[in-house]
């Protein structure tokens, strides 16, 4: 994999390394590529060299940040001996734009055909399974995810509102005749009103499922920063699932993802560990401040079903949460793939007990589970 050609925008090749740097799994904030880039600028950003020891400096947090680092450096600067020179902004206001100045059906046959393969490209990564992504194509899916906008369910609110038809307001309409000395006056019509419906996601964060966590743990983060109508608070609450349950709702609240995937990983003690899927939901059902949390509400379990525990005791919860929840949804990467059969400990559990079992391992995927919420 080579580094697109910008025409000399240096900014731009190295702003697309960070990306595919924080793809690989490397916890890249906006303040850690804003200090590599003035650190490139500074050591000389021509040089690949320079370049490396800047991001290794800069984006890289321990050693294992440093082997993510190198690999994908090598592969995205493969074949590459040198950056173009750096171009300073008066320069760039005088650079003559790259498409070509015949306006002819040449030049416009030969725009709509590269816009033709962009789409198609896009398109193509929409289908494919994120486990199998380059890190150039895990930057696009995250951009990709960052435009969702996901709708949150609603349910019918117990206090009522006016309305232009409906039941008979009969005290609004009784004080519109006292206002005209008793003679009648229109009629003022109510209905109850809409609320957000919980939503409560569950995502399984175990060794099985690190190809797919950081993805749905943005698509998490789409569905904390979605709308809501009434006013409703704690409308989407959010914890992870391995060999404990960790709530990550208040770190999904940040409004920038990148920052907001970093909270999760430093809050999240057993990322990539083993999976207890029946004990956790136990601790959701029951610990004081959760256990509230599921009663008509929006169920959302993303797992892949890999079950080290008891698959008994993780019917006997699912049982449970199926009973107190409005609608239980089962999320699994492995669902779409082609050959594929629910003989895991967890999914043989989990199937006869949840509304809708769907697949998760896309951005299509992805789009088809927000509208199963939306709709639920």
């Amino acid at each position: 994999m080579t580094a697109p050609q910008y025409a000399g925008k240096v900014d731009e090749i190295l702003l697309g390394l960070t990306h595919a740097v924080r793809a690989a799994g490397v916890p890249v904030t906006y303040d850690r590529a804003t200090t590599f880039l003035e650190a490139a600028a500074l050591v000389g950003a021509g040089g690949l060299a320079q370049v490396r020891l800047a991001g290794r400096a800069t984006l890289c947090a321990g050693p294992e940040d440093i082997v993510r680092f190198e690999q994908v450096y090598a592969e995205w600067f493969a074949g590459r001996d040198d950056l173009p020179r750096r171009v300073d902004r008066e320069e760039q206001n005088e650079l003559v734009s790259p498409l070509p100045e015949d306006d002819g059906a040449d030049g416009v046959e030969g725009e709509a055909d590269a816009l033709h393969v962009a789409a198609s490209e896009v398109e193509v990564l929409r289908h494919r399974d994120v486990a199998a992504l380059s890190p150039e194509g895990k930057a696009l899916l995250d951009r990709m995810i960052g435009q969702l906008r996901p709708r949150l369910p609603v349910r019918r609110a117990t206090r009522r509102t006016a309305w232009r038809r409906g039941e008979i307001d009969v005290r609004s309409t009784l004080r519109a005749m006292l206002r005209h000395m008793g003679e009648p006056a229109r009629v003022h019509h109510r209905r109850r009103g809409t609320r957000t419906r919980r939503v409560v996601l569950l995502v399984d964060v175990s060794g099985s499922m690190r190809p797919y966590a950081d993805a749905l743990l943005r698509l998490a983060h789409a569905v904390a920063q979605a709308p809501r109508q009434g006013g409703s608070s704690g409308a989407v609450e959010v914890f992870t699932l391995g060999t404990r349950l960790t709530r990550v709702t208040e770190a999904l609240r940040t409004r920038d993802p990148e920052r907001a995937l970093v909270r999760v990983a430093e809050a999240v003690p057993d990322w990539s560990g083993g999976t207890r899927l029946g004990q956790v939901l136990q601790v959701f059902l029951t610990r004081e401040h959760t256990r509230y949390l599921a009663r008509g509400a929006v169920v959302v379990v993303v797992s892949d079903g890999w079950e080290r525990g008891d698959g008994a005791e993780l019917a006997v919860q699912l049982s449970r949460l199926h009973r107190m929840s409005h609608h239980l949804v089962w999320a699994n990467p492995h669902r779409g793939k082609e050959g594929y059969r629910p003989v895991q400990v967890g999914i043989v559990a989990a199937l006869p007990h949840v509304d809708k079992f769907v697949a998760g391992h896309s951005l299509r995927a992805f789009e088809d589970l927000l509208e199963v919420i939306a709709h639920a």
